[in-house]
């Protein structure tokens, strides 16, 4: 079955005029405690680096009136983190940092029984793009020769986050588009598949660059390709997968969003707030050192995009056998 890249799809009020209402006062909502900002990976990968970054600007710009308490809860490839969620005691303080396993969690473990489009949208930062990557002491520096390593090895270690989640997925798609065969080792987070790839417990990955990027720029590890549209402006050596003849691409979204049952009130409050922070030079100069694509959605956007985004999961789960 052909497969397409149709992940990465951009989705496309009228405020209103007057003096003080019912409406500014509605506005005027903020958290009395902690907020409770849920990771929904490990740490040291990229959901995790990322809300602690979104953390130290709201802190550094003085943006909130309580702190954001990341909250790292990986477990289950993200089950912990939507469980988390789903009954939380006070859904107006918690928040949830996503990943695409948001999507892809609740379909491969249907006794969850959650449904994610009651989640509350809040706001989407970004998207990651995938990199194959290996150790510099491999000798690889092509995809061809890569290739060609797999295919002679009886036993290729690949890592990656979660199980049927983006790391499996694109491993997958590469081992039915090429017929290859690796043994896949599941972890909570990006950041210790990049760390035991730099140390050389396993032979391979398909992070997200802000995993990686310290190791690569120690010289460690070698990027072979990306998985991107078009070639990213951080590695314009690198080929897509695309120019190797398969229509593929595939983003990490890095959103977030609320829990279900948020108030209307504390919805618009999480949302204008991180409005603010997208919109601040930090993050657009993160997102840049981090080789993230700019992707802003309003809350109405975000859930046509989730629609779209689990319509297009159920195909390419089902297209790999996941």
């Amino acid at each position: 079955m052909a497969i397409t890249s149709k992940i990465l799809t951009r989705v496309v009020g009228a405020a209103a005029l007057g003096l003080m209402t019912l409406t500014s006062t509605a506005q005027a909502w903020e958290p009395n405690k902690p907020v409770d900002f849920v990771i929904m990976a490990g740490a040291g990968g990229g959901a995790d680096q990322i809300a602690r970054f979104l953390q130290s600007v709201a802190e550094k710009k003085d943006l909130t009136n309580r702190p954001l308490v990341p909250n790292n809860k990986g477990g289950g490839s993200g089950a912990e983190a939507l469980i988390a969620l789903n009954t939380a005691s006070d859904p107006d303080h918690t928040i949830l940092v996503t990943l695409n396993s948001f999507f892809t969690t609740p379909m491969r473990q249907p006794d969850l029984n959650i449904d994610v489009s009651t989640f509350t949208p809040v706001a989407m930062m970004g998207v990651d793009p995938f990199v194959l990557w290996v150790h510099k002491d491999s000798g690889i520096t092509t995809f061809e020769q890569w290739l060609e390593a797999v295919k002679a090895s009886d036993d290729y270690i690949m890592g990656g986050t979660g199980k049927g989640q983006e790391d499996s997925i694109v491993i997958a798609f590469m081992e039915q588009a090429f017929g290859i065969k690796v043994k896949y080792i599941p972890y909570k987070g990006g950041g210790d598949v990049a760390k035991d790839l730099a140390g050389k417990q396993i032979m391979a990955t398909v992070n997200n660059p802000s995993e990686t990027k310290g190791f690569y720029a120690n010289g460690d590890v070698v990027p072979l390709l990306s998985f991107s549209d078009e070639r990213m402006p951080a590695f314009p050596d690198v080929p897509t997968m695309k120019e190797k003849g398969h229509d593929f691409s595939y983003y990490n979204q890095r959103a977030v969003v609320g829990a279900p049952g948020m108030s209307a009130e504390a919805a618009e409050y999480y949302q204008n707030l991180f409005k603010t922070i997208y919109e601040t030079e930090e993050w657009q100069g993160y997102m840049e050192s981090e080789s993230l694509s700019p992707l802003w959605m309003n809350a109405d956007e975000q859930k046509a995009y989730w629609a779209t985004q689990i319509a297009n999961h159920k195909e390419l789960l089902a297209a790999l056998g996941e």
